[in-house]
């Protein structure tokens, strides 16, 4: 595990917070990650979704108002990608709150995985919140060839990312 931490990184209702690990850079190759599924089996970045464009989007709990808009908002864009795209939301929420949200709210176009057990997406892409074990918000778009091409840690935890752009830049690599 990494030990950089970026102190005041961003902030959650206005109170700044440390970011734990290595951030991520637009031309970094994407790091390989475990996570749980909500089936309690493994997920692994490079094998579940190899071969695709994928778009990873990272929220602290799928139990709060952004977080749930931004993981729906992921659900229905899905609808019109390309089947050579992957979009995989992840959080630390345990694997059966993410179930049962995903079921109460009809979720079934993206993939939804828990990084609770190691945060280990969280300490390899930078987005791991040191104070809360939770992870800081935003939207990693990896191509074919695991090469990151979009990043958005978002400066306000609170906040949306900004959807249009990873859209746009996603487009560009379609």
């Amino acid at each position: 595990m990494s030990s950089e931490l970026r102190a005041n990184a961003v902030t959650l209702h206005g109170n700044p917070f440390t970011l734990r690990g290595k951030e991520i850079k637009v031309g970094d190759k994407a790091p390989d990650f475990k996570a749980v599924k909500q089936d309690l089996s493994q997920f692994g970045f490079y094998s579940d979704t190899n071969g695709k464009i994928r778009v990873i989007s990272a929220v602290p709990s799928i139990d709060t108002g952004v977080c749930a808009l931004q993981t729906k908002r992921f659900n229905q864009e899905a609808e019109n990608l390309s089947d050579d795209v992957e979009i995989v939301t992840i959080s630390v929420d345990l694997p059966f709150a993410q179930g049962r949200f995903c079921g109460a709210e009809g979720i079934k176009n993206i993939q939804v995985v828990s990084d609770h057990k190691d945060l280990d997406f969280g300490e390899k892409y930078g987005f791991a919140i040191d104070e809360l074990r939770l992870l800081a918000r935003g939207i990693v778009l990896v191509d074919k060839d695991n090469i990151v091409k979009y990043v958005e840690y978002v400066s306000e935890v609170s906040e949306h990312p900004d959807y249009d752009k990873v859209l746009e830049e996603l487009k560009k690599l379609l």
